[in-house]
């Protein structure tokens, strides 16, 4: 039986035939709608590999992951500023501080 996709009135039919798609996990549960196919496709995927991260790390490193993905994800230019400096950083390692040098680049202030 086939059945036809749920559009709204005045709504154009979409060309894929469908207008969403709902992904459940049968391991944790988790429903995810999403309104393409390429999302849906993405959405397993992403949902797939989350799974096999949590089982690769120990209770504690998934409670440090967590929270520091928390942290990145509240303040996604937190996140890039983070990673440029670390990129600053390893094409361009600080030297160590003088404490005769006054400049704003190194030692003291």
């Amino acid at each position: 039986m086939t059945t036809a996709p749920h559009t709204s009135p005045g709504r154009k039919k979409p060309a894929s035939g469908w207008d969403q798609a709902t992904f459940r996990c049968g391991q944790c549960g988790a429903v995810r709608t999403v309104t393409t196919e390429d999302a849906y496709h993405q959405a397993v995927g992403v949902h797939r590999d989350a799974h096999e991260l949590m089982a690769r790390l120990n209770p504690i490193e998934r409670d440090g992951f967590a929270s520091i993905l928390r942290v990145i994800l509240s303040a996604p230019e937190l996140g890039a500023e983070f990673l440029a400096l670390v990129d600053q950083l390893v094409a361009h390692p600080a030297r160590p501080a003088d404490p005769h040098d006054n400049s704003p680049e190194g030692g003291a202030a």
